[in-house]
């Protein structure tokens, strides 16, 4: 297997499981993370070896070593569908575990960008966005001109996206989208159907991440101008910019950009037909999975999908 870095995402897998949890345990070791994958010496894919294998999603927590998949038992991986980890979670993985076992302290300060991409035979914009992902966890904090830190041992419990708290924003979300779905049903324009679906095409289509968080907000800003009470549209603006930075966050750690996008084309297929109590139940599925997203992420593996 020829040697690559952890950017190649290739190496590393994560088995996730539809339903219990099972554990593996190797003693932590960031030797045997960064070298099988620098390297491309496992025979097979990687799977973090004291990984809570939670319902819908595996625990990128567990970080206590690295085992091939096909070393993990049967009892654990029956049923699961494996999923690609990207080099970013991998090394958020393995840091926030560092955090919650206690290999970083409160109060300690994290290895430098470079150390840690040299460490991981990462870029350092994965690293970065790795440490960004501490941040938003509520685990660290970046000090201008020192360098980031350790403030807590496990996550806060509500994340913090830009101006607002995921449980601020969820709560007005509910509040207003789940009945503005069912107004842009009753209320919608030809003109407005067509804005949707160029949307949802162009969301399928995207391949930047990026770009598609962009799309994901003018979309829900879309079906509040299609309850064509601008009030509403006024308030989905308002909350624009956290939402963007919740949307990122959830596709980075929670893999939820697939799963969105078909969620949003059961919105906008009970938009079409004009079917208000279908759209009010699309749209009260969909921040369902949001929020339940965003707790696997904090408490992995104790969440319900």
């Amino acid at each position: 297997m020829p040697a690559r870095d952890l950017d190649g995402v290739d190496a590393v897998w994560l088995c996730t499981a539809m339903d219990g949890c099972g554990r593996l345990s190797l003693a932590p070791t960031t030797d045997s993370f960064a070298e099988a994958c620098r390297t491309g010496s496992a025979s097979a894919p990687l799977v973090p070896a004291t990984a809570d294998f939670g319902p819908g999603n595996g625990d990128l927590t567990g970080g206590g070593g690295w085992v091939e998949a096909g070393k993990v038992s049967d009892s654990l991986t029956a049923g699961q569908v494996p999923r690609r980890v990207s080099a970013m979670e991998a090394v958020l993985g393995f840091l926030r575990e560092g955090i919650e076992h206690g290999r970083y302290a409160v109060g300690d300060k994290l290895p430098a960008e470079a150390s840690l991409a040299k460490e991981f035979g990462v870029s350092r914009p994965v690293v970065r966005e790795a440490l960004r992902g501490l941040q938003a966890l509520g685990l660290t904090e970046s000090r201008t001109g020192r360098g980031t830190f350790v403030v807590a041992t496990g996550p806060a419990e509500h994340l913090v996206f830009g101006s607002y708290s995921a449980r601020d924003l969820l709560e007005v979300r509910r509040h207003v989208e789940i009945p503005v779905a069912g107004y842009a049903a009753l209320r919608r324009t030809k003109d407005d159907l067509a804005g949707l679906d160029r949307l949802l095409v162009r969301m399928d289509a995207e391949t930047d991440d990026s770009a598609w968080v962009a799309l994901d907000t003018r979309f829900h800003i879309a079906v509040a101008k299609a309850s064509r009470n601008p009030v509403f549209g006024k308030v989905i603006e308002e909350i624009r910019d956290t939402l963007a930075k919740q949307s990122a966050f959830l596709n980075k750690l929670g893999d939820r950009r697939d799963r969105s996008d078909a969620e949003h084309r059961r919105i906008v297929s009970a938009i079409a037909a004009r079917d208000s109590e279908s759209a009010i139940g699309a749209m009260t599925d969909h921040l369902d999975h949001v929020e339940q997203a965003l707790a696997l992420i904090v408490r992995p593996g104790r969440v319900k999908a």
